[in-house]
This record gives C-alpha cells, structure tokens and sequence, in this order.
C-alpha cells in the first residue's frame, strides 16, 4: 500500500519560511544589541523585536548564546559579501584592488552606525566568550591572508625598503579597525568620506609611484567610489 504524502506545506515553503524567520530573529537581535547592548538582549527582547513567540526563538536557536553566534556569523557573512565583491569588480591591477579592498570597510552598507554598534559589542566580549573569538578569527583570516596576498602583489611599488607586504596588509587592516572604533566612540569625529581620504594619503606616501591613482580613487567623490552601488544602511 503506497504511503501518502506527510500533509502540511510543501518542502520548499517550509525551508523558505525557516529562513525568514532566521533572519527576522537575526535581524532583531542585531536592533536589540544596539537598544540594550550585547549582555541585555536575551531571547526576550529579540523576539518581542521580532514579533515572535518566545518559543519560536527557542526553536530556531536553542539559547541565547547560539543565537549571538549565529547573528555574528551573518553579520561576517554580509560584510565579507561587500569586500568581495567590491575586489571581484575592480579593474586587474593589484593597488586598485587593494583600494577596493580596504575601501569596502568604509562602505555605508558596513561602515554605519548600526553595524558599528554590532561590531564593538562583539569585540567587547570576544576574549571572554572563546566562540566569538573564533568565529571573528575565521572570517578575519581569509580576509588577511586576501589582503596580504593583494599587497605582495604590490610589494614593489613600496617606496619605503622597513615596509614589505604582511606589514603593509596589517597596518591598513589596523587602520580601518581603528576608524570604526573611533567613529563608534565619538561618531561625530570622523566620517566615511574623512576615513577614505585618510586611508588615501596613507597609502599614497608608501606607493608614490600610485599617488595621483591612489588620492583619486579615495577622495571620496563619486569618482572613487567602490564599484557597484551602494545602499545607506541606517
């Protein structure tokens, strides 16, 4: 006797509604973070945030530590979307790249005060909490190891014999670190357009040979924009 069918929603419909309802719950602890910070949102707050059940937050994440962990995943995961696609969309040469590169950190769709809220609540508690560590550290290391290999591509244009490729990768990873702290402390100090320019002139001094391309492409105008449009993110 063939078995029917379990009834309910198709397949489909069923994953594609647990998605939505990841994301919503995902989405609302990344709003109840930047409300209450990271050590007062609990499954409550996200999803009264959300519009759910409580249960339904229990469902999908089990505690509020998976649901922290899963939320910076995501956040990883967009981030490493726009840098990746802003050096996939840059023209073949190395420096262009590199600008490219370290420009996406100064994009509005990551570079925004809700998501800078995110990042430092996260970094606060890194050391503290060895999956947040090592998750930063996953997506940290592809991010180094792209950007370092992009800068011994250009290793030769490097004025400066103290500087080589690794020291130059960290020092503009470091820079762009800074200026979202800096502009998460006192976000009146700095803006997107000012980090740009800074990041152009720091750049510009060790590949002189590049200064007028470098200063260009990180003026801040609508000529140095990052390949692809970009979406302010509120």
């Amino acid at each position: 006797m063939p078995v029917k069918p379990a009834a309910g929603r198709p397949r489909k419909e069923r994953v594609e509604n647990a998605a939505m309802r990841r994301r919503q719950l995902i989405e609302a602890t990344i709003d109840s973070i930047v409300e209450h910070g990271l050590s007062a949102t609990t499954l409550a707050t996200v999803s009264d945030g959300a519009g759910l059940s409580q249960g339904v937050a229990v469902f999908y994440f089990k505690n509020k530590q998976t649901l922290l962990a899963e939320t910076l995943k995501y956040h990883y995961e967009e981030y490493t979307e726009v840098w990746k696609s802003a050096v996939a969309a840059a023209p073949d040469d190395a420096v262009e790249k590199i600008l490219a590169m370290v420009g996406a950190d100064l994009d509005e769709r990551i570079c925004n005060r809700r998501h800078l809220a995110l990042w430092n609540s996260f970094w606060g508690e890194a050391k503290a909490r060895p999956v947040f560590a090592e998750i930063c550290d996953t997506y940290d290391a592809e991010h180094t190891a792209v950007l370092t290999a992009l800068c011994r591509m250009a290793e030769d244009l490097i004025a400066d014999p103290s500087w080589n490729a690794e020291t130059l990768a960290e020092a503009l990873a470091t820079l762009t670190d800074g200026m979202w702290i800096r502009m998460h402390v006192t976000p009146d100090a700095m803006d997107n357009a000012a980090g740009r320019r800074m990041v152009g002139r720091f750049l510009a001094t060790l590949l002189p040979a590049r200064h007028d391309q470098v200063m260009a492409r990180m003026a801040g105008g609508k000529d140095a924009d990052n390949p692809g449009a970009k979406a302010k993110a509120g």
